[in-house]
């Protein structure tokens, strides 16, 4: 019975693990887009004809890089 509890509680606290590791590595997306998505009059990068797909790409690699920084840490 024990074992049994035992083994409940890890499964529990891996999902615990698993969601915390992916709100960690939404967040930086979020902040980039709540920055870029502001309607401000003077912004660097407002003129670049290249600011919206760099802004994209930075929020494409400020979601890969925690992930791939969790997997060889061996957390997910």
């Amino acid at each position: 019975m024990l074992q049994a509890t035992l083994g409940l509680i890890n499964i529990e606290q891996s999902n615990i693990i698993i969601f915390s590791v992916a709100a960690t590595m939404l967040l930086p997306p979020t902040l980039n887009a709540s920055v870029f998505g502001m309607n401000f009059q003077f912004m660097p990068g407002l003129d670049a004809h290249y600011g919206y797909p760099l802004a994209l790409l930075a929020m494409l690699v400020s979601a890969i890089a925690p992930y791939v920084y969790f997997r060889r840490r061996g957390w997910i």
